[in-house]
């Protein structure tokens, strides 16, 4: 019988007792254990075949005996100590795609609010002022996607009723995509020039930290919206607060901030055209459903001759 321990730190505020209970749904025939307390998790660790959680630090590691599976329950990686996970042959998985549908939502929503111009038509409600103002209209706009991954790909999915033209950035445009067009990063700004909404979906590397700066907002028409879902540092954000104080674009919706939290005295909390929600995108209340089926699945490839694991890093 194989044991899986998840450890005591949930996701978004949700109990880790529902998270197990989802892996016993699943398991039926594997023995699932959910570590309360440090003291738990140090005892419980040296028999679990399988841990999951956010993160296992080196001291819980040492204890870890019978590990064979690190289940990460975030999509990102870079905050796991790899190298020792390597030495002790322990394959490594994350929770990616579990994001895909809430955060492709949102990304919708905030485009459509931009669109339609909600927040000026809730400016009037809030002082009972019955004046029209001039909307916008989605169909026959140009919508970049920078990152093609599991969010990228899910919100091009739900655009597509909507009768826009996408364009997908990737590091790697030979893998292709589910946009009208794929570029690589190096034309970033050939897609920049005819973009009117810009979502940004890629993981903060070396490579995108800073890719949207002063150049970029002077290359995208003064109508563009930008989406920004991926990390605050992708975008460097005094040349953000630039371009919305001289309108050098239309607006911005911000799910993510550098810094991060924004601090309260911070302008872009006064901006009317910045949109800006507390890195609330993620939240989905089947977060737990979706991490478990990537989980069961994995687990039922621990006995294989040659397991394929899904989401697996490669150490």
């Amino acid at each position: 019988m194989t044991t899986v321990l998840v450890l005591r730190d949930g996701v978004h505020g949700m109990p880790v007792s529902a998270y197990a209970d989802e892996l016993r749904a699943r398991l039926p025939d594997a023995r699932i254990r959910v570590a309360e307390t440090p003291a738990e998790e140090r005892e419980l660790v040296a028999d679990a075949e399988v841990v999951t959680g956010k993160l296992i630090d080196e001291d819980l590691l040492d204890r870890a005996e019978a590990l064979r599976l690190f289940a990460c329950s975030y999509a990102g990686y870079g905050h796991l100590p790899l190298d020792a996970l390597a030495e002790r042959d322990v394959a490594v998985t994350t929770a990616s795609g579990v994001h895909g549908p809430n955060i492709a939502e949102h990304v919708v929503g905030a485009i459509l609010a931009f669109v339609r111009r909600f927040p000026e038509g809730w400016r009037r409600q809030q002082r009972r002022e019955w004046r029209h103002y001039r909307a916008h209209e989605l169909a026959g706009s140009t919508v970049t996607v920078v990152g093609l991954g599991a969010i990228g790909s899910a919100v091009v999915e739900r655009l597509s009723g909507f009768g826009v033209h996408t364009i997908g950035v990737r590091h790697s445009p030979e893998k292709g995509g589910p946009t009208d067009e794929v570029l690589g990063t190096d034309d970033l700004h050939r897609a920049l020039a005819r973009t009117d909404y810009l979502v940004l979906a890629v993981p903060l590397t070396d490579e995108t930290e800073g890719l949207i700066d002063a150049k970029a907002f002077d290359t995208l028409p003064p109508s563009a919206v930008l989406v920004n879902v991926a990390r605050g540092p992708v975008v460097d954000t005094d040349d953000l607060v630039d371009a919305l104080r001289s309108n050098h674009i239309r607006g911005a919706a911000l799910d993510v901030t550098d810094p991060e939290p924004l601090p309260p005295d911070h302008v872009l909390w006064t901006l009317e055209n910045a949109f800006v929600t507390p890195h609330n995108s993620g939240h989905t209340p089947k977060y737990y459903e979706r991490l478990a089926d990537i989980v069961a699945e994995n687990v039922e490839q621990l006995d294989a001759a040659s397991p394929e694991f899904v989401n697996r890093v490669h150490l």
